[in-house]
């Protein structure tokens, strides 16, 4: 967990300006379409099967892929599914539930302070004894849609994915976002007579009531509105030839005597700074000053070749996770009101590009580790954010004659790439 924040944190706007946006029946300049054929897409066509402690109930979630460890659902998913029951135990059923719940949940390691935060909570009545006393079906079918988004302290987000994170600290902290599908089977309370009914209540045993409850995956699923822009040539008397859609960042490294010259770094990337994880990010890098100074600088410089993390100088995609405990999120501790780790979550590659009297230029492409699932998002007071970080840190300080930079670049990752027609991307799960 570092020490300093890597970005900087920004509180939403009040609830008065969440205003329902206008809508127009075709996209504005700015905008995309991007699920309209996905409703056609074929769907998953496997089961997800739970079953009870003893075997006789079972929740079985539909349109999943076959063979896999737990649910997932994307945007607005459909949660479908059927509780089936054994014939033998359908009699004497008094009703069934199905409900879906998630929550952010907080705990504070070393004092024990805890804190929840309603995300999902919504219950459907399957099937209730009516006055015929009739029997539970043996199957009952079941459909709950998840929400986009959640409110919380009068704010409203959209609904973050599954997520845990551990903060290390004194005090430290373990921040999760959970989801679960749970059925509920009712039976009246009936204990064998040697056991009083109303010791079975005071020690909380809910005889007859069976749950069988499974947790699920929500990765909402997302995609750049714009394609990664082609890449700019190199020209030997004029640098790179970067067209409108790439941006440039800049950030100095001073020079530690007055011999030399500072260098101007130029970092640049696509201008959109939206990346789907599952393709590597490009980027261009220029170095600038005289050429005494570059002489001085490049030793210390990007080396040609895969990612080395022992670099001198590398490029990454970091992950800043933080919780802010001021934020609508209540813990019981005199600890500090945020807490915040980082950790590398890609890396780049440099390659020689060219140079000048007075530049020296490197391309290249960061490639995200394979573990990322999700981009980032914020969620009453837990916030994931992701930035490009180019750096220069040399092992042994006092033998460089330039001191070490940072420069962040903050982008947003998505899950999917971009595509002409938005394929990919729907609102099932």
């Amino acid at each position: 967990m570092s020490t300093q924040s890597l970005l900087s944190y920004t509180k939403p706007p009040p609830a008065s300006l969440h205003r329902a946006p206008s809508y127009t029946a075709e996209p504005l300049e700015s905008e995309q379409r991007i699920a309209l054929n996905d409703r056609s897409r074929p769907r998953s066509t496997g089961s997800f099967i739970k079953h009870s402690k003893h075997g006789h109930a079972r929740l079985r979630l539909t349109a999943q892929e076959d063979g896999i460890a737990m649910p997932v659902y994307g945007v607005t998913g459909l949660i479908e599914g059927i509780v089936e029951l054994d014939a033998e135990k359908a009699e004497g059923v008094d009703s069934v539930e199905v409900k879906i719940e998630g929550r952010l949940k907080l705990n504070e390691i070393a004092e024990g302070g805890k804190s929840s935060v309603k995300l999902v909570l919504d219950t459907k009545l399957l099937w209730v004894k009516g006055p015929s006393n009739q029997d539970c079906l043996h199957t009952l079918d079941f459909a709950l849609t998840l929400p986009a988004t959640f409110e919380h302290d009068g704010i409203t987000y959209p609904l973050p994915p599954t997520y845990s994170v551990k903060l290390k600290g004194v005090p430290g902290f373990d921040a999760s976002i959970e989801y679960s599908v749970s059925a509920t089977i009712n039976r009246p309370n009936t204990v064998p007579h040697m056991v009083p009914l109303v010791n079975s209540k005071k020690l909380g045993i809910h005889i007859g009531t069976t749950i069988v409850s499974t947790p699920f995956l929500y990765y909402p699923r997302t995609r750049p509105s714009l394609p990664l822009p082609p890449t700019p040539t190199w020209r030997s008397s004029e640098g790179f030839d970067l067209a409108s859609n790439w941006q440039t960042f800049e950030a100095i490294s001073k020079a530690k005597k007055s011999r030399i010259q500072d260098i101007l770094v130029k970092l640049h990337v696509p201008k959109s700074r939206i990346f789907s994880f599952t393709q590597r990010i490009p980027f261009h890098v220029t170095f600038e000053s005289t050429a005494v100074s570059l002489a001085a600088f490049l030793p210390f410089g990007p080396s040609p070749g895969p990612p080395n993390p022992e670099a001198t100088m590398k490029i990454e995609v970091l992950r800043q996770a933080t919780v802010d405990l001021s934020d609508g999120i209540r813990v019981v501790t005199e600890a500090r009101q945020d807490m915040w780790r980082i950790d590398c979550i890609g890396q780049g590659a440099f390659n020689y590009t060219g140079n000048e009297t007075t530049v020296s230029a490197f391309s290249g492409e960061i490639g995200i580790f394979d573990s990322v699932q999700i981009g980032g998002f914020r969620a009453a007071g837990l916030s994931v954010k992701d930035c490009v970080v180019l750096s220069m840190s040399p092992p042994d300080p006092g033998k460089c004659p330039f001191r070490d930079f940072r420069l962040i670049v903050p982008i947003h990752l998505a899950t999917n790439p971009w595509t002409t027609d938005g394929a990919g991307i729907g609102s099932s799960n």
